[in-house]
């Protein structure tokens, strides 16, 4: 297992002065998979881990970081993992989990050993991962899309219509801190999270899926009236401080999974802008 690098966090009154090299350091993760190898960037954003786990030929092994200084990755973090890829399996202490496109799991602390799999070496499966710091031991548990909290927001006439899947969040997940899900737009809809928002008590990180190869996102974050973009590209994730709002346009159609750590459970705690108050 691998860390790519550490992120430490960025002050608002720093980030103003930013270009777009400068940006992509802090805050893009280019890569989050590679071919049987467990990849995690460590922040300091809530110390929340943003990585992937890609099993082609292997069954990989869940081991902790040296950030971590602690014997099992998950003696005192929780973990989501959402599998983007092709059917795989991830084993929880000695129990299989079969994991299909677009199923999520939890797997909380004091759990030992986690590994990863794949069904079929040519069509590997892809687990996305958020983990953050947790305080209690919750139990594991498999979340498939007919589970999830669902909400229908946005209208074609303004590009966003969008399906909110709120997979491992309060209500139907028992969780620390970490709260995931997956943001499905709509055909002709390009812009996710619009009218924008900012939470204050909890960070966000944002990985962006189902691009196009020739095509692209452009990712928006700052303050309200310091705005500033990225082009990301399939399969990368942006980490969004607490004090920057978060949103997207895509050249095409894409999907998204959100994770959020932080303070406070409640996905209603948001300060809204609206597109005429943005600079």
């Amino acid at each position: 297992m691998k860390i790519i690098e550490e992120r430490f966090a960025v002050h608002q009154d720093d980030f103003k002065h930013y270009d777009t090299e400068k940006l992509r350091k802090h805050f893009l993760i280019e890569k989050i998979f590679a071919d049987d190898e467990v990849l995690f960037t460590y922040t300091h954003y809530e110390r929340i881990m943003v990585g992937g786990a890609k099993p082609v030929n292997q069954t990989l092994s869940l081991e902790p970081v040296y950030q971590q200084k602690a014997d099992h990755f998950l003696d005192r973090r929780e973990l989501g993992a959402i599998n983007v890829g092709g059917k795989g399996f991830i084993t929880v202490d000695g129990t299989e989990h079969e994991m299909e496109f677009k199923n999520a799991i939890y797997i909380g602390r004091g759990v030992k050993e986690v590994t990863f799999r794949s069904a079929d070496p040519k069509n590997p499966a892809k687990f996305y991962m958020n983990s953050a710091p947790a305080h209690h031991a919750y139990p594991t548990k498999k979340v498939g899309m007919n589970d999830a909290k669902v909400l229908e927001l946005g209208s074609s006439e303004t590009c966003n219509e969008r399906r909110i899947n709120q997979l491992l969040i309060n209500g139907v997940v028992e969780t620390c801190q970490l709260q995931m899900g997956m943001t499905e737009l709509q055909p002709g809809s390009i812009w996710n999270t619009m009218p924008v928002h900012t939470h204050s008590r909890r960070m966000e990180a944002y990985f962006y899926f189902n691009v196009p190869e020739d095509q692209a996102v452009c990712h928006f974050m700052g303050p309200k009236e310091e705005t500033r973009h990225m082009w990301i590209h399939n399969e990368q994730a942006v980490v969004s401080p607490p004090w920057s709002m978060h949103s997207g346009v895509g050249t095409a159609n894409y999907t998204f999974i959100w994770g959020m750590a932080g303070e406070n459970l409640d996905y209603t705690d948001m300060d809204f802008h609206q597109p005429h108050e943005l600079k």
